[in-house]
């Protein structure tokens, strides 16, 4: 972390996320698209969910960043002890936040669905398919924070294999238990959310056991554990703002469901899921690299290495913005092909090809503003990412799209991304501005 040339060392701790995360991604689409040949209300009640599992994993991630950027940081200062109790408590907040979701998941989740539509069959499907990832949610919390803690030792080629192991599962059992196949019955929307709760517990369990044999820099042994308040704040102080800040890509979903159920039509709310699907498979290799980034980062801030620092960072800009500018070519000339996918109609291709079109413009500003997000995080500051975060999504996108559809044309909508984008890189370079002033620039220079 200290020594290593900053362009090996990154590829080194990022490239296995970057790869394992474009499987996740591809499982995803995989998914989608099998739900979508159930029929037109199974996509829509999977796209509706999507805030729900938004939010679980905003949860179980910025907990992990809390984690990792305080373990990353105590092993940069040596302080062994302090590493073990960041894992440890790590851990308990993974299972508390599943027994938070269990609960609203039996509780809440019909609710949920009746607040945005009227349509049964899209309901019945909506309340099987959340209350299953929710009450079953445990694998995805603890596999999220048992690839945190490999990561934050400098293990991220392990966390390429529990997600490849879990990927893997959730592809192979999702046509199985949809469509009834090998003497399986057939469970329609259900059977997607068994198969993504299987490969989640899989992952989990790989997860934790390379903990317990391979990561020797922490000792995550439970017995005798107590949860230790001061390094939970500490948590916290770190990742509750990514928490906020990624849950409020779920409120953002959620409000544009309903722009575009009142403005548009359901088939429009489809679009969007999809979009979000197909998204996944370009923004998860900068969020791979982003993982990669963070620890090294909070490790040399703690040896106060303020070369190293910056030099990642421009490294991980650069090579972000060229990922982003792949998936914006991809995302123009590649459309149609990219909806016949999910087998989209001709009506869903009528809305869908101009909207992915336009949404993807703000892929040129997306992979600059999701850097600079995580070094705020790396450097203890995530409340800049929160401000930011806010700012995009709930004071431009929502209000822009509004505005728009209603006063405006409905299919206008769709601008308020790139416009949001446009404004997330102003406040980005600002706030980058105010931190090297006052955290990377007062520390020592060193070779």
């Amino acid at each position: 972390m200290g020594v290593m040339p900053i362009n090996k060392l990154l590829i080194q701790m990022a490239l296995p996320m970057v790869a394992s995360m474009l499987v996740q991604a591809l499982y995803n689409i995989v998914d989608s698209a099998f739900v979508a040949r159930v029929n037109d209300n199974a996509l829509t009640a999977v796209s509706m969910a999507f805030p729900v599992q938004n939010l679980m994993i905003a949860v179980g991630v910025g907990t992990g960043v809390g984690v990792n950027a305080l373990l990353s940081r105590n092993l940069g200062e040596k302080n062994y002890e302090s590493a073990n109790l960041a894992a440890k408590n790590g851990l308990f907040l993974a299972l508390m936040s599943y027994v938070v979701f269990a609960l609203l998941g039996i509780f809440g989740s019909r609710l949920f669905f009746q607040a945005q539509i009227e349509n049964e069959q899209v309901i019945t499907y909506g309340v099987q398919y959340t209350m299953t990832v929710t009450v079953l949610s445990f694998g995805s919390f603890l596999v999220i924070m048992s690839e945190r803690l490999l990561q934050s030792t400098g293990l991220t080629i392990y966390t390429m294999f529990t997600q490849l192991t879990g990927a893997i599962i959730n592809v192979i059992l999702d046509p199985i238990m949809i469509f009834g196949l090998f003497g399986f019955p057939r469970l329609e929307v259900l059977g997607a959310a068994l198969a993504t709760v299987t490969g989640q517990i899989v992952g989990m369990l790989l997860a934790i056991y390379l903990n317990v044999k391979k990561n020797k820099e922490i000792d995550i042994h439970m017995g005798g554990f107590r949860p230790h308040l001061p390094t939970i704040r500490v948590i916290y102080s770190v990742g509750l703002p990514s928490i906020i800040m990624q849950s409020i890509s779920s409120v953002m979903v959620f409000g544009m469901n309903k722009i575009c159920m009142r403005y548009l039509s359901a088939l429009a709310v489809n679009v969007f899921g999809i979009y979000f699907k197909l998204q996944s498979f370009i923004f998860m290799p900068v969020f791979g690299l982003n993982n990669g980034m963070v620890p090294i980062i909070a490790y040399n801030y703690g040896a106060r290495n303020k070369k190293r620092i910056l030099e990642t960072i421009r490294l991980s800009v650069c090579i972000a913005v060229g990922i982003m500018l792949v998936g914006l070519l991809i995302f123009q000339f590649f459309t149609p092909q990219l909806l016949g996918i999910f087998d989209a109609s001709e009506e869903t291709m009528k809305i869908g090809i101009p909207a992915l079109r336009i949404i993807s413009l703000s892929f040129m500003f997306a992979g600059y503003c999701i850097i600079l997000g995580s070094v705020f995080q790396a450097l203890g500051n995530g409340v800049y990412s929160l401000i930011n975060s806010v700012a995009r999504q709930m004071l431009v996108i929502l209000p822009v799209a509004y505005f728009f559809a209603r006063f405006w044309k409905p299919e206008a909508l769709w601008w308020s991304f790139p416009i949001a984008e446009i404004v997330s890189v102003i406040l980005s370079t600002l706030m980058l501005m105010w931190i090297y002033k006052g955290k990377i620039a007062p520390l020592g220079e060193r070779a």
